[in-house]
């Protein structure tokens, strides 16, 4: 039975249908071959608290071209999918969630807590799973992972217990990040920094024997309250003589010294600065260097702990109030003046961080940096593109310790347990009995949860089952390409890159591509403030994935933010409806038991053209892939497709389709051969439309998706004929502007003179002419001699058409002098009006430029007609 397609492409029919077998047959599924290359790509995985946003559909639309290209090039390809159980934003819904019951955690404690996280996961964290699936990502959902199963949580202990035995990891009280909505701490890469309007409070601290006092500025007055020291720099002749000296704490009247330090920059301000170690890290380093005491004035929520019972208990901001009023009335404030600057929020839930002294676990940095920053100038890994880099080292190389301890139920526990007996902390794969020190059975167990980065760091290799030797880790490991948004560098990148390293001892991906962000039609970041999100849902549900995907690849390029808009939905539309159209004509000339696609033995000039400028998009769009190029590769497709192959290839060949015979036969094949390798090439960006047409057409295989990807033939190049092709095209395209511009309607036929020394070529041409340009007859010689004849000169060729075969002279003269005596009348008006001086002053500047505007065109206008008669 002969095949057919619809006459109206169904997204959501075609999509479902082929989606299921896709999965059913397992073509997702990653096999182990001997004879094979491996090539792995590991999803970023999205939070389970995820929906699918722009930045995921653009992610992953990248990451699925690339494994499909990988997958039809003979590739044993694998894109491991999973989830990450995010602990902050996790557990911080489940706790909203409990509010509305009236519950707490302490109220229900640590294992029901858990047990409602666990049920919370299985209920809500597969949706953006679901979703994912909407868009076409073949992942191999058989392996689908999560940061928080058992073989992830093997891979942390083991490496928590590794890092730690070696003096890696260690637990200390230093400055962190803490978050007072959250209530965790968070590290340096989870803070992000915003730019707020504040105030420079200008103080004077009176020394203790009555003599003067030292003026100091600051943007935090309530933190006045834990000050334990006032520094200068050593070599600042005007404070020399104060080294040493007490001073009076304004409000708390607690006696507090004037230290030395060169921390301090003498040209800021007084050079005079506040000492805090309790809530600002560079005054901690100060304070360790002074052995200054830490006093703490903030409680974790960032109100003012009960050792200040004034302010005890107040809001942070509203305890700045308070203070800076007592400060007025003791006669400590000096001045207040107007500052900008940089503020810490938490990445989470952007509440302003407060740097805290506390005692968490820590990753020591140093030793792993180094190899991670080697490995990328060694060019092990590299970053696509290359810019991208100075990021990775920047953090690398001014990185502090890493803090990777969490005050959160939700997460991988620390597994170290403490002996209340003799305070011994006792690291363990496993729980222990009793105390490795002391003996005693009396342990607790920290309480507190593992960073997730933690466990994010090792996706890489966790998820094909390392530390143990698996099949899967030895085929898939390294990974091939890491895909992910230029933000997450700090975040995620160095840290796999140094656990990488350090655990596997190679690096874990040797590419880095890097994409930006996708932002709204004006260029603004997609934000629910703004109401400019998309959802890629309702994308998908109105025009279909392919469509989505299309518009998300065209114009991308590495690294750069890209703009969404409507205009590129209809654009995709389009170009859909353009193959669909484009395939239902191949198939109506076909008949039943049609040849698998083929190249026949005589083939025509323009066989011989499409055929030379397919061979060459093989090689640029291979090349572009190949270069993670791949809004190039998309627009060297998309301009074959529509341009060349739809409007020049298919129009000619409705000429012999017409025909019978061998002729016929010939056109049929070189279609059917074109247009399905030609989808081959699509397939990775356009996944499903693709297969739709490919299985409907004659096909070897059965499905596109496990073609075999095409290879660059210099057999197939005819460079003679795509000359002798171009100079035709070029003469119809002449042809058609001439016409187009003297308003001839296409009905209207007329004869064609051509004058060239390419007579072979547009004899054979002369066909087309006739079909394309609208040629009654085609004559081709050495020189005419003709009167009242239009002239059209290409490079090639000089092209006479007689006018009175394109309009009717006397009703086209009349015609133009009508509208000629309108637009001189039109000049008139607006002279004068412009010539007005009451006009002039009173009319808008809007008015007066729009009226200059529209004289110019008038003008030329005039000119353009008046050449148009003359010519006639």
């Amino acid at each position: 039975m002969k095949k057919e397609l619809p006459k109206q492409y169904n997204p959501k029919e075609v999509e479902e249908r082929l989606y299921s077998g896709w999965i059913k047959d397992g073509f997702f599924h990653a096999k182990r071959y001997k004879d094979k290359p491996s090539y792995t790509i590991v999803m970023p995985p999205p939070n389970i608290t995820g929906q699918l946003h722009m930045g995921h559909a653009l992610d992953n639309t990248l990451q699925d071209i690339l494994i499909r290209y990988k997958r039809m090039q003979g590739h044993s390809t694998l894109w491991l999918p999973g989830t990450d159980h995010a602990s902050i934003a996790t557990e911080a819904r489940i706790v909203e969630a409990m509010k509305k019951e009236g519950l707490t955690k302490e109220s229900i404690g640590r294992e029901a807590f858990l047990k409602r996280a666990w049920e919370w996961k299985d209920k809500y964290g597969g949706k953006i799973i679901e979703q994912l699936k909407k868009l076409g990502s073949s992942c191999d959902w058989e392996r689908e992972r999560f940061t928080l199963d058992d073989g992830c949580s093997k891979a942390v202990i083991e490496t928590f217990v590794n890092l730690y035995e070696k003096g890696l990891i260690y637990r200390g009280e230093r400055i962190i990040n803490w978050c007072p909505h959250c209530l965790t701490s968070i590290s340096d890469a989870e803070v992000e920094y915003e730019e707020q309007a504040g105030f420079f409070w200008h103080l004077r601290y009176p020394f203790k024997d009555g003599n003067g006092y030292l003026e100091l500025a600051t943007t935090r007055p309530e933190t006045l309250l834990g000050d334990t020291a006032v520094a200068v720099n050593p070599n600042d002749e005007r404070y020399k003589e104060h080294i040493g000296k007490m001073l009076i704490l304004p409000l708390v009247h607690r006696e507090i010294p004037v230290i030395a330090d060169d921390y301090v920059e003498m040209d800021f301000g007084t050079g005079v600065v506040k000492i805090t170690p309790a809530h600002d890290p560079n005054d901690f380093e100060v304070g360790l260097r002074h052995n200054l005491p830490v006093e703490h004035c903030l409680t974790d929520d960032a109100k003012i702990t009960d050792n200040y019972p004034k302010y005890a208990g107040l809001d942070r901001y509203e305890a700045r109030k308070a203070i800076v009023k007592d400060l007025q009335a003791e006669g400590a404030l000096i001045k207040t003046e107007d500052y900008t600057h940089n503020v810490g929020t938490c990445y989470r839930c952007s509440v302003s961080v407060e740097p805290k002294v506390s005692k968490q676990w820590f990753v020591s940095m140093k030793p792993l940096a180094g190899p991670a920053i080697d490995a990328v100038k060694n060019g092990d890994t590299k970053f696509i593109p290359e810019r991208f880099d100075k990021i990775y080292f920047h953090w690398l190389e001014n990185i502090r310790d890493w803090c990777i301890s969490r005050q959160l139920w939700w997460g991988h526990r620390i597994p170290a347990w403490y002996c209340e007996t003799c305070r011994e902390i006792n690291v363990s794969k496993s729980e222990p009995h009793k105390c490795k020190k002391c003996g005693s059975e009396n342990l607790t167990r920290d309480p507190d949860t593992l960073d997730t980065w933690f466990s994010s760091a090792l996706w890489p290799f966790s998820t094909l089952g390392w530390p143990d030797n698996t099949e899967d880790y030895n085929y898939f490991y390294p990974t091939n390409t890491l895909v992910t948004g230029y933000d997450i560098i700090p975040f995620w990148v160095m840290r796999m890159m140094f656990s990488g390293i350090e655990y596997t001892g190679q690096v874990p991906f040797d590419t880095v591509l890097i994409h930006g962000l996708v932002r709204d039609a004006k260029g603004r970041k997609m934000s629910k403030s703004l109401g400019n999100g998309i959802d890629p849902l309702e994308v998908i549900s109105k025009y279909g994935a392919d469509a989505l995907r299309f518009a998300l690849a065209t114009g991308n390029s590495p690294g750069n933010d890209m703009r969404f808009s409507d205009e590129k939905i209809e654009a995709s539309r389009n170009f859909t409806n353009k193959i669909w159209n484009a395939s239902r004509f191949i198939l109506m000339n076909l008949d039943e038991n049609e040849n698998t696609p083929h190249i026949p033995a005589n083939l025509a000039l323009e066989d011989k053209w499409i055929l030379s400028r397919y061979g060459k998009v093989v090689k640029e769009v291979t090349g572009s892939i190949e270069n993670f190029e791949l809004g190039i590769a998309l627009q060297k497709l998309y301009d074959f497709i529509w341009d060349e192959f739809c409007d020049w290839y298919i129009e000619i060949t409705k000429i012999r389709l017409s025909d019978t015979g061998e002729k016929r036969e010939t056109a049929k094949a070189i279609l059917v051969y074109v247009m399905s390798n030609t989808l081959k090439l699509l397939h990775p960006f356009m996944p499903f439309i693709t297969e739709e047409i490919w299985t409907t057409l004659p096909h070897d295989g059965k499905s596109i998706m496990i073609s075999p990807w095409p290879v660059y033939d210099k057999n197939l190049l005819f460079d003679d004929e795509e000359d002798s092709m171009e100079r035709i095209m070029t003469a119809i395209k002449a042809i058609r502007n001439r016409r187009a511009e003297m308003n001839v309607p296409p009905s209207r036929k007329a004869r064609l003179f051509i004058e060239t020394r390419f007579e072979e070529d547009f004899t054979k041409g002369a066909v087309f002419m006739t079909r394309l340009s609208g040629a009654s007859d085609v004559t081709i010689g050495d020189g005419f001699e003709l009167e009242g004849a239009v002239s059209v000169i290409t490079d090639s060729a000089k092209i006479y058409i007689p006018i009175d075969e394109l309009i009717d002279i006397e009703a086209e003269k009349t015609r133009l002098k009508k509208e000629l005596k309108a637009t001189e009348k039109e000049i008139v008006m607006l002279t004068n009006k412009l010539n007005n001086e009451g006009f002039l002053s009173k009319a808008p500047a809007k008015v007066v430029e729009a009226g200059k505007e529209a004289l110019k065109k008038n003008i030329l206008k005039k000119e353009l007609l008046t050449e148009s008669l003359m010519k006639l």
